[in-house]
């Protein structure tokens, strides 16, 4: 029973900060409750749970929209970036003063010198990571980091896994070679080896690495592995990376609870990539969607805060699979050209098309974007007229939904919306209204689609090529 007054005269229990975790939680019982009555906790207040919330920045296609630009402008005033998922196999480019810097495993946002990164439990730790390592001192990496990823056999069982797939069934996935999915397949198969491992009892841990490298050996006779080269290799890394391993979970419970701090979340790859949610298979092996921030980070939904999906403004793809927007001629030749659509990681050519907002809604049901950042809008800059997916088509009927079947999203036909091009510049617009009115009317047609807001237009390869709408 509550007292007159209601819930609200009971005061509220805070649970002890992170600091004091390893110590006995004193002050929590009172003799003098014994009676029955108990303060109100943290849950039953009704508004939500005390705290920071997290800011994120996910890819809302086939990845490659521009997400390390959003990031690196919402990093400006950030105390916290973090990584959540994915592993080398994604990049990110940033360019400042004209220089341009690609990311692969580190937030973007690392060039906020003043501002903490941290690579949460889902990222894949590869093994050329000195380099990595020395730009990440203001940073901390996740005891349960999988280490699988830095193992040379794991990307070598990658090529030859792909070049098995080409031979057995004419076609492959178009992997990035990284060595991802193996990684996760032994973390599925709890073989994988994680930072604690490393960090703990190294002779333990060599014992552990070489049965791992004896069962790719099994799998993958022709493989070559030099295990005692490898281990040398990884003892100098755990003494490198030593002073920047911080349990995760602890690490972020009292970002979340600590003193008022701007916490930036990192998606890689993108919503359609998504293991689970994405064209499967030709998906990366991670969750790229919101959820992975929980179980990338350790943290809880509540507090998930702002979401923001980044869009280009046309379509683009890397490697094989399923484009139902795809222009495989002249326009799509003129797209990739005019976008220097080339892999960052792979370097290999972007297959390009129109904006498919079938696909963008998609990933904002899942996603639940709070607004939109739509990049590489100039790239449009000299087109007559803009087409963009509106609908599909499957046996001439409409579908209202994206068929999980890669084979049957294969024969969708897409309805188009046709606008009218502005041929003219818009990279020196740097507010709405100096944008032509056609490329207002363009995103205005996004937003009412998708019943999302644009709150950034990328107009350039620049830090300051942007527009901010609110």
């Amino acid at each position: 029973m509550f007292p007159a007054g209601g819930s609200e005269a009971l005061p509220l229990l805070h649970m002890a900060g992170v600091e004091g975790a390893t110590e006995p939680i004193r002050g929590l019982w009172n003799g003098a409750e014994a009676g029955g009555k108990r303060p109100r906790l943290e849950s039953e207040t009704g508004s939500g749970p005390p705290g920071n919330r997290v800011t994120v920045v996910l890819g809302a296609q086939w990845g490659d929209e521009g997400k390390g630009k959003v990031v690196d402008l919402l990093a400006m005033d950030a105390d916290l970036i973090c990584r959540c998922q994915g592993g080398n196999n994604a990049g990110h480019t940033v360019v400042v003063d004209s220089i341009e810097y690609d990311f692969h495993l580190l937030p973007s946002g690392v060039l906020n010198h003043s501002a903490t990164s941290f690579i949460g439990e889902k990222p894949r730790l590869p093994g050329r990571a000195d380099s990595r390592v020395g730009c990440s001192a203001a940073g901390v990496y996740e005891t349960r980091s999988l280490l699988t990823g830095m193992f040379n056999f794991h990307q070598a069982a990658d090529g030859i896994q792909e070049q098995q797939r080409q031979q057995q069934v004419g076609k492959n996935l178009g992997t990035t070679k990284k060595g991802i999915g193996p990684v996760y397949a032994s973390k599925a198969s709890r073989t994988g080896l994680r930072v604690c491992d490393l960090l703990a009892d190294f002779e333990e841990f060599s014992k552990k690495f070489k049965v791992l490298a004896q069962q790719y050996k099994a799998m993958y006779p022709a493989l070559t592995i030099d295990t005692e080269a490898e281990l040398c290799q990884l003892k100098v890394y755990a003494e490198k990376i030593q002073p920047l391993v911080k349990d995760g979970v602890y690490f972020m419970y009292q970002a979340l609870h600590g003193p008022p701090k701007k916490i930036l979340v990192e998606g890689a790859n993108a919503a359609l990539l998504d293991i689970d949610f994405g064209t499967y298979p030709f998906v990366t092996s991670s969750n790229c969607t919101v959820g992975g921030v929980c179980t990338g980070l350790g943290i809880p939904p509540q507090y998930i805060g702002k979401v923001y999906g980044v869009v280009k403004a046309y379509t683009t793809r890397v490697g094989v699979g399923t484009f139902p927007t795809e222009q495989d001629n002249e326009l799509g030749e003129l797209l990739q050209s005019r976008g220097r659509e080339f892999g960052v990681t792979t370097g290999r050519k972007r297959r390009c098309g129109w904006l498919d907002l079938v696909l963008v809604k998609y990933a904002h049901m899942i996603n639940g974007f709070s607004a939109l950042a739509l990049t590489k809008l100039d790239i449009l800059d000299t087109f007559e007229e803009v087409k963009v997916g509106v609908e599909y088509l499957l046996d001439g009927k409409p579908i209202p939904y994206v068929p999980a079947n890669h084979e049957l999203l294969s024969q969708v036909t897409v309805v188009y919306e046709t606008l009218p091009g502005w041929r003219c510049g818009t990279t020196e617009a740097r507010s709405f209204g100096e944008l032509p009115a056609q490329a207002q009317a363009y995103i205005r047609f996004i937003e009412r689609y998708l019943g999302v807001p644009v709150k950034w237009v990328g107009v350039g390869k620049f830090r300051e090529s942007i527009i901010k709408l609110f």
